[in-house]
C-alpha cells in the first residue's frame, strides 16, 4: 500500500478500454485515480457500496438515477449504493479521483 500520492507523477495502469488508473485499497476505502479517454461510455451500472468524487481536468457527463450532469474541473459527484450510474467523456480526457466504500465481498 502507498500511503502517499502525487497525481502528476503517478503510474497509470490499464484497468479496461479506455481507462488507466491507480488504486489503493484499504480495509473499508478505496481510492482511485482514472484518467478516462475522450469519446468514452458507460452506459449504467450499480454497485453495492457509496461512491463519490471530483473532476482534477477535462469535462465527464454523468449521470446518477435521473439526474443528469455536465462536470468540469473541481467539481464533485455523489452515488449512492446501488443507483444506476453512468458518464461519457467527449472529446478531451477526463482524469478523475474517486472514492468508494468497500463492500466486505471485494
Amino acid at each position: 500500500m502507498m500511503a502517499f500520492w502525487n497525481l502528476k507523477t503517478l503510474d497509470l495502469q490499464p484497468f479496461r478500454t479506455g481507462i488507466t488508473s491507480r488504486a489503493e485499497l484499504g480495509d473499508h476505502l478505496i481510492m482511485a485515480y482514472m484518467e478516462i479517454a475522450a469519446g468514452e461510455e458507460d452506459s449504467g451500472h450499480l454497485h453495492p457500496h457509496d461512491q463519490c468524487g471530483v473532476v482534477m481536468a477535462g469535462r465527464i457527463e454523468m449521470f446518477i438515477g435521473t439526474e443528469r450532469r455536465l462536470l468540469g474541473v473541481n467539481e464533485s459527484y455523489f452515488i449512492p449504493a446501488g443507483e444506476l450510474h453512468g458518464w461519457k467523456t467527449f472529446d478531451e480526457p477526463a482524469m478523475l479521483l474517486d472514492i468508494s466504500s468497500k463492500h466486505p465481498e471485494l
